[in-house]
């Protein structure tokens, strides 16, 4: 766990009025700190499953020194702040702020982070995300905050809303837009960046009419391309209930206690892939949650928004890793042990142009290489290029990067492995998934440079609109390498961008219901 530096006393921190009541933060060492702020009321009792109501008004100075209760998940997966030690309570719903100043007349850049975890894992308070590297090297304001997650937040319930999830989010984009300013922050300077399901929720915000002018910038680490469709996300939201006997409505799932939620969603998953004749491409993913394309919340796909030009006006900085999948593969046991057999089967689920484009494209493959290849491509890689040439052909502009840095942890095998740029830009190498990326030991100095860099680029780009490297164009498709020695080039996944070029991410079909 990495400690945070040594907190002066309380009363040298100031206090701060929010719409809902006064908060005070601690200073740590330059920073003012504050954490577990209700944006929203708890979603519990008459509130379960509905959209986020304002959270209660306070009277006298709240203390805002430890994070907010996590959402409800399976606790052991998100790291000490996120199991033994975490706050208990159902006041899920918390922002935290780490500010240089609370002056408002200060007008920081703001830049506020969106955990992943597949929709369903993560909390704000987890130590990999603290934020204060961000904010004092930026010299800048940092949000994080908490949303609903698995059942809670994403599975289709009837009676309720869908996205749960995202509707919390721009419930704290607009608690910032509100409460910023007194916090030292420019609520017309927000960018937002997540990595993972929360890049997801990035492209998701940008689709979003509800989230219109709430961020000028955006950034979206690892993008995943799987969105459900109204009809899958009812059959598995169904499937979900039958593992406690119930049917998926407000009716029957409004008194369960929201850990049985949990336990039903971790009894479906490893049962996903017997589910492949019905739920397709989801079922391996063994992922029960996902953003739904529900006309509603979120009208259209990401994709399909931004070539309409939805968020021509907001800048964006979008990438993936090399070896995304690796990591994936190294937690499930099969790290270079991936047989033909299965790698016949994941290219004819996944690829377009079937086994033998891929083979063509990549002559000389092991099976192993072209599976790690392709659930790499259709997981973040062509997800997160095609977003930034979804919103240059709308009249944005985009900024594309790939990291390409190996994982030092099991010596170099993960190579740049899903999530390694999290313990990067935030630079928590000793805490969650750092951990078993960094083997435990002290970041080497080319670890400390690149981590810097990453920190450099993004708060610059919160700042100017300019990460430091040219906009992407479909002519010579310049992209940010991020390496040991950085370097401007054009794309390096050339081979797989010409295979899935052309290919239109559309929302998950219920297999053989569905066009």
């Amino acid at each position: 766990m990495t400690l945070p530096d040594p907190v002066e006393s309380v009363e040298s921190a100031g206090v701060v009025r929010t719409a809902a009541g006064a908060v005070r933060g601690r200073r740590e060492g330059g920073l003012t700190v504050f954490r577990g702020i209700p944006f929203a009321g708890p979603p519990v009792g008459g509130a379960r499953f509905a959209a986020p109501r304002p959270a209660r008004a306070w009277d006298g100075i709240r203390e805002a020194y430890a994070f907010g209760p996590p959402p409800p998940q399976d606790l052991g997966t998100v790291g000490p702040a996120g199991g033994a030690n975490a706050a208990v309570g159902d006041d899920w719903l918390t922002v935290n702020v780490w500010t240089p100043d609370p002056d408002p007349a200060a007008h920081r850049p703001v830049m506020v982070w969106i955990y992943g975890g597949a929709y369903k894992l993560g909390h704000s308070g987890s130590p990999g995300y603290d934020a204060r590297r961000i904010a004092e090297d930026g010299d800048l304001v940092v949000v994080t905050f908490n949303y609903r997650l698995g059942m809670e937040g994403f599975a289709r319930v009837e009676g309720a809303p869908a996205n749960r999830g995202l509707l919390d989010q721009v419930a704290a984009l607009k608690w910032v837009r509100e409460n910023i300013a007194a916090f030292g922050g420019d609520p017309d300077q927000v960018t937002v960046f997540g990595e993972s399901a929360g890049a997801g929720s990035v492209a998701s915000l940008l689709a979003m009419p509800s989230a219109t002018g709430l961020f000028r910038r955006a950034i979206a680490q690892s993008v995943p391309g799987a969105f459900f469709s109204e009809g899958l996300a009812r059959d598995i939201a169904t499937a979900l209930a039958a593992e406690l006997g119930l049917r998926p409505t407000v009716a029957d799932l409004a008194a369960v206690d929201p850990d049985q939620l949990v336990k039903a969603g971790q009894s479906l998953a490893p049962k996903m892939p017997g589910y492949v004749d019905r739920w397709g491409q989801a079922a391996p993913t063994v992922t029960p949650y996902s953003p739904v394309v529900d006309g509603e919340v979120l009208p259209v796909m990401p994709w399909r928004a931004l070539v309409s030009g939805a968020s021509r006006h907001v800048d964006l900085v979008v990438g993936h890793n090399r070896d995304e999948n690796r990591l994936f593969t190294a937690m499930a046991g099969k790290l270079g042990r991936i047989t033909g057999e299965r790698a016949s089967a994941s290219l004819a689920l996944y690829a377009p142009g079937g086994e033998a484009a891929y083979r063509a494209a990549y002559p000389g493959a092991s099976a192993n290489d072209l599976y790690e290849r392709v659930q790499t491509d259709w997981l973040f890689a062509m997800p997160s290029l095609h977003l930034a040439e979804a919103h240059l052909a709308g009249g944005g502009r985009s900024h594309v990067y790939e990291l390409t840095w190996p994982a030092p942890g099991d010596g170099g095998a993960l190579g740049a492995c899903h999530a390694l740029d999290v313990p990067l830009l935030f630079g928590t190498f000793r805490a969650d998934l750092g951990l078993l990326l960094f083997a435990g030991a002290e970041p080497s100095p080319e670890a400390l440079a690149l981590s810097s860099r990453f920190r450099a680029s993004w708060t610059a780009f919160a700042r100017t609109g300019d990460p430091g490297w040219p906009a992407y164009d479909t002519e010579r498709r310049l992209v940010q390498v991020l390496d040991a020695e950085p370097v401007v080039a054009p794309y390096p996944g050339e081979a797989s961008r010409r295979l899935w070029e052309g290919y239109e991410f559309a929302p998950l079909p219920l297999v053989g219901t569905e066009a």
